[in-house]
């Protein structure tokens, strides 16, 4: 199982719930998703109502955890105050930190993440930051109090992959708290080559919810970080650029 403070997690899927065409439709693929973690946009929901279209269902979930993120904040200063409404409203010091002034791009700035993350781990927070797959930021917010390092393979619903690949390997490598891939992921054979390569877990939303039927997508990406994870603990073989025989040769060629 995958400890992060304080909780346990069977599933080492985290999912999102932004651009799911309706409440439905993301209620059934991450009930199918098995995550217990599940992440939701601060700015996108009515923290104070009962019915609101994205908190009510997984509210009627009990084995799903919430992790509301500050999605939005440009600064360390609003995400603090957003993570401080999150406490309040939905009574949970978990968070997923995100700043990204730049709306084009939304890449997070580790400047602003780094000082919010120590204000936060100060006030309590259970702090997943959401970052470069810079190694170097990851032993930072780790000295700082993060509970658990979030770094990108690629920008955020781009689903193009582990770019970063590389810098994910070192990450995993050094890191001491758990490393869970974040963004870009955009099909299940990535999640599992992230879970191959060591990561903890893998949080998924954009590839799930574009997919004409999110349910089975949900499902294939359940599956592959289950296979991911069991190939990385059974341990993966060397690689060659020579060819290594996978029979051993015999001398009965010799014999003709």
């Amino acid at each position: 199982m995958l400890k992060i403070a304080d909780k346990l997690f069977n599933s080492r899927l985290f999912t999102g719930t932004g651009k799911f065409q309706n409440r439905q439709a993301m209620t059934e693929a991450i009930i199918a998703s098995d995550s217990e973690l599940v992440t939701m946009a601060l700015k996108r929901v009515d923290l104070y109502s009962q019915d609101d279209d994205i908190l009510e269902p997984l509210l009627q979930q009990p084995h799903i955890n919430l992790l509301p993120n500050t999605s939005g904040a440009r600064d360390a200063k609003e995400a603090v105050y957003a993570a401080q409404l999150a406490r309040e409203a939905l009574q949970t010091n978990w968070l997923k930190l995100e700043i990204h002034p730049d709306p084009k791009y939304l890449l997070p700035d580790p400047i602003e993440t780094l000082k919010a993350c120590e204000q936060l781990a100060q006030q309590g927070f259970i702090v997943l930051p959401y970052i470069h797959a810079d190694p170097v930021l990851c032993k930072h917010l780790e000295e700082a109090g993060a509970a658990a390092v979030m770094p990108l393979g690629s920008p955020i619903g781009s689903n193009l992959g582990l770019k970063t690949r590389e810098f994910l390997q070192i990450i995993i490598e050094q890191t001491q708290v758990p490393v869970v891939v974040d963004a870009g992921i955009g099909s299940p054979s990535d999640a599992a080559l992230a879970m191959e390569l060591g990561a903890d877990a893998v949080l998924v939303n954009t590839a799930i919810a574009v997919s004409p039927n999110p349910v089975a997508m949900a499902i294939a990406f359940k599956e592959a970080v289950s296979a991911g994870r069991r190939a990385y603990e059974a341990g993966l073989g060397s690689r060659s650029l020579e060819a290594q025989a996978s029979s051993p040769l015999t001398a009965f060629l010799d014999d003709m």
